[in-house]
């Protein structure tokens, strides 16, 4: 039992005098750094004047760098980014930190120093350029603050003159310029999904932007050209059919592809309004020349409504053709030269005669008496010229005096309405006959045709 107690008393006694000796070394240490301290740390670094590890390695000056970088996280992800004054500057690259840093100069003393009258501001994430050179730095680097955390986004700064009230973003240098907040470039509108083209360029920003509205705006047409839509969005939204963006007045519109009534001839150089009344073109009156020509229809739509049978498009009065050989009554000879309005009386058309004494009945010579049908005997090529062939066409052939009788010495009546009943000698000669009937009513047995007067005896 004894010797249990004598060997906790001997390691505890040993154990005091290595405590006693380690604090002695830790005092002696302490008081050697305290020695040859250079002197105090700057006020940000005060808590690491407590102990010289925290900044350098024994014996091993190269590895300070590594241990600022340590705790400068901030600096050191510059670097290795090279962004920020430190990853730009070729200078603070190549050289130890303090280089530049300098501490143990005191409390007060300013470890990060800078001359802002030589300070090159390109070296940093933020050029400056135009207007940003006159502005004071406390403008931008609050003193609380470190300088790299100063605003670089336009907004930061600008937000009291944004007169959008933020609707456009925070990237005023869209529009903005540097040097001067008042000077405003054009804005590309090209990279929205609506390009700027033609009379568009022109056009104010507040004319389609009103209010400072910039999103959701309308790109149809009819958003800003629906007051001057004068056919009251009877054709919808696709203005740019008909309509061209060098200018509203200007109209563009092929009638030959957009619809099924190509323009020709004078309908070319027709109004719109001419066809289309009051601005109505989805359904106009009708396509058949009588919707629009029904006033200059003399034939009081006898004909029907094809007008284009006859008429051309060069000009209602112009170009007049139409192909007689198509109806019942095919034009030959004279008939071709005719006026129509010759035999179609006061323009009637359809009820038209085709006899020819309902034309001729004038310039019958026969008054009548051969009858309608003059066709028998004349000709289209003229009704002077005429032609019947007696001992052809009929059972009496026509020989010595009878070739050169009249006609109506023979045929005192019509021959349509009362035809020869006989074909005989005294049907004709009677009044000639001496003999009166002693020898009946064979004349030729003694007279020839050549003349009555005289006889010749078989």
């Amino acid at each position: 039992m004894a010797d249990w107690i004598k060997a906790l008393a001997n390691f505890v006694a040993h154990s005091l005098l290595a405590m006693i000796l380690l604090t002695a070394s830790a005092q002696a240490q302490s008081l050697f750094e305290r020695l040859v301290l250079p002197g105090d740390l700057t006020s940000s670094h005060s808590e690491l004047q407590k102990d010289c590890a925290n900044c350098h390695d024994d014996f091993k000056k190269g590895a300070q760098v590594g241990l600022c970088l340590d705790c400068h996280k901030d600096v050191s992800g510059d670097l290795k980014a090279a962004s920020g004054f430190h990853g730009r500057s070729a200078e603070a690259q190549a050289s130890e930190c303090d280089h530049c840093h300098t501490d143990h100069k005191g409390r007060d003393f300013q470890i990060a120093l800078l001359d802002r009258e030589t300070f090159d501001h390109d070296q940093t994430d933020f050029r400056l350029d135009g207007a940003h050179m006159r502005v004071a730095c406390e403008n931008c680097h609050q003193s609380s603050e470190p300088f790299r955390k100063a605003a670089s986004q336009c907004f930061d700064c600008h937000r009291n003159e944004d007169r959008h009230d933020g609707k456009l973003g925070n990237d005023c240098a869209n529009c903005h310029k540097s040097t001067g907040w008042a000077d405003v470039s054009t804005f590309d509108h090209s990279k929205t999904d609506f390009p700027l083209t033609n009379a568009h360029k022109t056009v104010s920003c507040a004319v389609c932007h009103a209010g400072e509205a910039f999103e959701d705006l309308p790109v149809k047409c009819v958003g800003c050209h629906r007051i001057q839509d004068v056919h009251e969005d009877r054709f919808g939204a696709k203005c740019e059919t008909c309509h061209v963006n060098t200018k509203w007045s200007e109209v563009r519109f092929d009638h030959g592809l957009d619809t099924d009534f190509r323009l020709e001839g004078a309908h070319k150089t027709a109004q719109c309004n001419d066809c289309h009344a009051e601005n109505v073109f989805k359904h106009p009156q009708g396509s058949d020349c009588a919707s629009c020509h029904r006033p200059d229809d003399t034939h009081r739509g006898e004909l029907g409504i094809n007008c284009a049978d006859c008429h051309s498009s060069s000009g209602w009065l112009k170009d007049v053709y139409f192909d007689h050989d198509f109806t019942d009554f095919p034009l030959i000879g004279q008939h071709r030269v005719v006026p129509c309005e010759g035999c179609h009386i006061d323009t009637t058309f359809q009820i038209a005669q085709s006899d020819c004494v309902s034309c001729h009945t004038s310039d019958d010579a026969h008054r009548s008496k051969l009858g309608p049908e003059c066709e028998t005997c004349h000709n289209p090529n003229g009704w002077a010229f005429w032609l019947f062939d007696h001992n052809a066409q009929t059972r009496f052939s026509l020989t010595g005096a009878h070739a050169a009788q009249k006609c109506e010495n023979c045929h005192a009546q019509p021959v349509n309405d009362r035809p020869l009943l006989s074909r005989s000698c005294l049907s004709c000669h009677r009044s000639d006959d001496v003999h009166k009937g002693t020898f009946g009513a064979q004349c030729s047995a003694c007279h020839s045709t050549a003349t009555f007067k005289g006889a010749r005896l078989k």
